[in-house]
């Protein structure tokens, strides 16, 4: 397949195309900046521009724009920004879509675009599948109105799947950073009560699932998230074991509340327990089924 990847620089991004790669298709990566590679191509979301030459041969683009969400007092500015970014790249992505279909509707073509879990908003210990309505905090408007930025795609016939990503775990990426040093510092232990679900994804099932949905007969919302979803209590204590590090420590509620606001109270104080059966009905295994085969594959030296 030929397959445009853009957000082609980030932790999923670069782990995907290399996989592509290595599966046999051609891959272009959409970058906002000079290009500096044969595969690089360039594009402008901020203003709404792509080459409709760019994706007029394209079977397949993988969406995965956007600010990325940090630990950090979410100002309007800020908050502008995630919105933004992730709204202007979807909407330019899926009108090129749309324009391209409609030049050769008998290619068949799909859109995988990046979503969260965060759609949910905080569900406490209910199991939530693809069917569930979206949150009502800024991350769950957010999540909404991403998707629904893939609407010109899906109108003009391209299969469009919403890629509704939990916490990954893999080398590199923020989360294990910000625990590693955390942890290091013998500061481990559950964040509040604890007792919030954090639904989480090893870095290669995020991008083995990315792949698998290429192809399969697949379309909408797919939470992508394992099959064994822990509370923060349960993954605090497994990263401390993995660690050889104390957890016996806990961050009370309203510190994290006073240190990082809204982001606090949707991204640690609050989670999901996202059910992963529409991916694995749809055929995809998973290869780590538990929290600590993640971590140690995604903490072992190299």
């Amino acid at each position: 397949m030929k397959v445009a990847v853009t957000g082609a620089s980030g932790l999923i991004g670069g782990a995907l195309i290399e996989a592509l790669r290595a599966d046999g298709h051609q891959v272009l990566k959409l970058v906002r900046r000079t290009p500096r590679t044969a595969d690089e191509h360039r594009w402008d979301p901020q203003h709404r521009r792509i080459d409709p030459a760019l994706l007029a041969e394209v079977d397949a683009v993988v969406n995965l724009a956007g600010e990325p969400i940090r630990p950090r007092p979410w100002t309007k500015s800020y908050k502008d920004r995630l919105m933004t970014s992730r709204l202007d790249s979807t909407a330019t992505i899926s009108e090129g879509l749309a324009v391209a279909s409609a030049a050769d509707p008998g290619r068949r073509r799909v859109l995988l675009s990046a979503s969260a879990v965060g759609y949910y908003g905080d569900t406490g210990s209910r199991l939530v599948d693809e069917t569930a309505p979206p949150g009502t905090d800024f991350l769950a408007g957010l999540c909404a109105r991403w998707e629904a930025a893939t609407a010109p795609a899906e109108d003009a016939g391209v299969r469009v799947v919403l890629l509704r990503t939990g916490l990954v775990i893999g080398r590199g990426a923020m989360l294990m950073q910000i625990l590693g040093l955390v942890f290091k510092a013998g500061l481990g232990g559950r964040l509040g009560s604890g007792q919030q679900y954090w639904p989480w994804i090893s870095l290669r099932d995020e991008v083995d699932a990315i792949r698998y949905l290429l192809t399969a007969d697949v379309s909408g919302p797919v939470n992508l998230a394992a099959p064994t979803p822990v509370t923060n209590a349960d993954f605090t204590r497994e990263f401390g074991r993995v660690v050889h590090r104390p957890t016996f420590l806990a961050v009370p509620r309203f510190a994290l509340s006073a240190a990082l606001g809204e982001f606090a109270r949707s991204s640690i104080l609050g989670g999901q327990r996202a059910d992963s059966g529409k991916l694995t009905g749809a055929g995809f295994t998973f290869t780590h089924t538990t929290l600590e085969q993640a971590l140690r594959t995604a903490l072992a030296r190299t």
